[in-house]
């Protein structure tokens, strides 16, 4: 009898069952397009401190630089032997450690003692820069702003550092590159897991002092470079065996090679200039990161979270006002949409008093009648969430099909500071001086099984609270109600 009366209601009321449906479906599709959009930024993020860190990687742990004048680095001078009145073709190049002060490679083996750490791998930044020229007796000296425009946060391999020459005259040419010393034994943390190789293979375990080096893609089309030729750095000629690409910006590094390798070209033995830290658990990122700064002095340490309090942008807008404006909106509208929807449903209980009334004086009790219309007002509801379910589906397959492109900028840093935009290297990693840079990233909108578990979640309570308004408006009915509207 429940069901029989209950199809017959729905098919009797079908203007009012698919208004009411319909103002649950318009909170239910506004609540699964705002959670699909802002899961799709959380994505465009994620893309974006991959491109700054490396996959995997929690937080990375680095040594300031010191400020010039303190002890810290001097500008780079190259000596040239021409004769005072004679003109000389000649090359030279050299390695400097990029951006930090060194650490001791047992910094790594401290950090990946702490407490709550899971993983820690040591990694070597340098900057090879490389001087062509003919020269009369004197002395190449870069100014202050030299080497930091290098490598692929400033073009890759293009930067061309500032100098002058003093005490003599000269017709040169000054090039650059970033070169990135990666332990071979742990691939799974640090800048060149953001990349993919596209060709060739990467670096084998047994190649800890190999001279062999994976080069990225954008310099490799630069320099003409490919798999099987060789790339020198510093006088040391290394074969190529790879050729990586960025998964999203820029690389970290024109030029990897091992990391004792890289110790060795820039004269830094046994020396790292950042480690990068995998949590045991990402819940407790902070806690590992007070134990660091605690245990090990004079280091800094930036977290994923940290880095990305730099990223701005419309992305970043666009997040916040999903996060903020859109989730509001999202729970006004649906808070009014069951408003609305129970009290319709109140209102056209009102309009069968006689009805019900009629039904009490057959024998009804009051709990039948209001089963019958909170029956009526659930379908109502599961109309509806089928329908917002529709709806919500269409609006994000809409807004990935558009894939409206928003921006991240990578806020610039001074050396040292601990974050940059594009990983640890040449693109203004942790402690690189850098100039702000722009990413492109796509937005898409995937809708999760758990989006959809919320909209049915929300179409039954929608339902039972539409039923709750028209349930306690009919237990309130009694037989002369329908006696005097009959009068």
């Amino acid at each position: 009898m429940f069901f029989t009366y209950l199809r017959r209601e729905l098919r009797r009321r079908r203007k009012a069952s698919l208004v009411v449906a319909s103002g649950l479906a318009l909170g239910i599709a506004l609540v699964i397009i705002v959670s699909s959009v802002s899961s799709g930024m959380s994505t465009a993020q994620d893309k974006v401190l991959q491109s700054l860190y490396g996959l995997g990687t929690d937080m990375t742990v680095t040594k300031a630089a010191a400020a010039p004048g303190a002890g810290g680095t001097e500008r780079p001078r190259f000596e040239f032997d021409a004769q005072d009145d004679e003109d000389e073709t000649q090359s030279t190049d050299r390695v400097m450690v990029q951006g930090f002060q060194t650490l001791a490679s047992s910094t790594v083996d401290k950090v990946g003692e702490q407490s709550g750490v899971a993983d820690a791998v040591g990694g070597l930044s340098l900057t090879v820069m490389k001087v062509d020229g003919q020269f009369t007796r004197g002395r190449f000296e870069q100014d202050g702003s030299a080497g930091q425009g290098g490598g692929p946060g400033g073009g890759q391999g293009g930067g061309q550092p500032q100098g002058e020459v003093r005490g003599g005259g000269a017709s040169f040419d000054v090039n650059s590159f970033t070169v990135y010393g990666t332990d071979v034994t742990q691939q799974g943390l640090g800048p060149l897991t953001s990349s993919k190789i596209t060709k060739g293979r990467t670096f084998k375990v047994s190649e800890t002092d190999a001279k062999v080096a994976v080069v990225d893609s954008a310099y490799a089309a630069e320099k003409e470079l490919a798999v099987g030729k060789a790339v020198t750095v510093s006088g040391t000629t290394y074969e190529i065996v790879g050729v990586s690409t960025a998964d999203s910006g820029d690389a970290a590094a024109d030029v990897y090679i091992p990391l004792k390798q890289a110790q060795t070209v820039a004269d830094s033995k046994d020396k790292v200039t950042t480690v990068y830290v995998q949590a045991a658990d990402s819940q407790q990122i902070d806690t590992v990161k007070a134990a660091i700064q605690k245990n090990i002095s004079g280091t800094t340490v930036t977290t994923s979270a940290d880095l990305a309090d730099t990223v701005s942008g419309s992305l970043s807008t666009a997040s916040g006002l999903a996060s903020s404006v859109g989730r509001w909106l999202s729970v006004a509208v649906l808070v009014a949409a069951f408003l609305v929807a129970g009290l319709l449903t109140s209102s056209a209980v009102s309009r069968r008093v006689r009805e019900f009334g009629t039904l009490k004086a057959l024998g009804w009790k009051s709990g039948r009648v209001t089963r019958q219309v909170i029956g009526e007002a659930l379908v109502n509801g599961l109309m509806g969430g089928v329908l917002g379910i529709a709806v919500g589906l269409a609006g994000a397959y809409a807004v990935t099909a558009v894939s409206p492109t928003l921006t991240a900028q990578l806020g610039s840093t001074g050396a040292g500071g601990g974050m940059g935009g594009g990983g640890p290297m040449g693109g203004g990693g942790p402690g690189r001086q850098t100039a702000a840079r722009t990413l492109d990233i796509a937005l898409t909108a995937p809708v999760s099984l758990g989006t959809i578990l919320l909209a049915v979640v929300l179409a039954v309570a929608g339902g039972l609270i539409a039923g709750a308004f028209g349930g306690w408006r009919a237990a309130r009915l009694r037989p002369a109600d329908a006696l005097r509207r009959v009068a």
